[in-house]
């Protein structure tokens, strides 16, 4: 690998190409997120082997334009200005998936949703509704925790227990039925069964009468699931084994398909 260059207008270009100083500031935003979206100059400068006066000038930088600011104990966290940032790629990303849930409702019968995994909770991206004239429907940019929905629990197993767990500190775990999981290391047994199993079952824990399945897609760069929700009626314990491989075909196809 080449020594980084200095261009005319003074710019750092790493051996890769790219401007050595955009490569870092992305990777201290990167390193932020990773420590749940807050962390001290020290830390930074650990986790990501930078020094510390690279650190401080990024940071400076990254303050000064709103993504990322500076909390009343000092320590630094994800700026305001990364929501619309993240909130319009999700859209974009909810756009270019749906000719995919459509043909999986075709396939189904039933609704199918697209959701990532945003500052803690599962936000639908995109939704191709069932035809029949009952169906589940929840809205484009929809928020909720992740402990109590099918997308959510089918991301969070295949996270590290200890991410989950401190996730969970944060949000609680509040019920919205009897049948939502309110125990930190029951849920937790319970992830590692739909880790095993290979898809999440959704069973009246955020709606009474609701079924999901829900299955992660691979590869994306935010945790993200793809499911298919309707009435426990016509989405039976037996139907489940039937159309859960079709949810796993289309999270494969989702995979294959992420835009560059």
């Amino acid at each position: 690998m080449g020594d980084p260059a200095v261009t005319a207008e003074g710019a750092v270009v790493a051996a890769s190409g790219g401007v050595q100083s955009l490569d870092r500031a992305f990777e201290l935003l990167e390193r932020l997120a990773d420590a749940g979206g807050e962390a001290s100059l020290s830390e930074l400068s650990t986790s990501s082997g930078l020094p510390m006066p690279t650190i401080h000038r990024l940071i400076r930088t990254l303050v000064a334009s709103g993504y990322v600011r500076q909390n009343a104990n000092r320590r630094y966290a994800l700026g305001a200005r990364l929501i619309r940032l993240g909130e319009q790629a999700s859209l974009q990303f909810g756009t270019w998936a749906r000719p995919l849930l459509a043909e999986l409702v075709d396939e189904v019968g039933e609704t199918a949703n697209l959701a990532v995994l945003e500052r803690d909770e599962v936000v639908y991206v995109s939704q191709a509704p069932s035809k029949h004239s009952m169906r589940m429907f929840t809205e484009v940019g929809r928020r909720l925790l992740p402990h109590g929905t099918g997308v959510g629990k089918a991301i969070l197993a295949q996270l590290p227990a200890d991410e989950v767990r401190d996730l969970l500190g944060r949000t609680g775990m509040p019920a919205y039925t009897e049948h939502t999981h309110t125990d930190v290391e029951t849920f937790l047994a319970h992830l590692a069964e739909i880790a095993e199993q290979g898809y999440a079952l959704d069973e009246s824990e955020q709606e009474l009468g609701v079924r999901c399945i829900a299955v992660p897609v691979p590869g994306t760069p935010t945790p993200t699931a793809v499911s298919v929700s309707g009435p426990e009626g016509r989405l039976t314990k037996e139907a489940v084994g039937r159309i859960a491989p079709m949810v796993r075909r289309t999270a494969e196809e989702l995979a294959k398909q992420l835009p560059d």
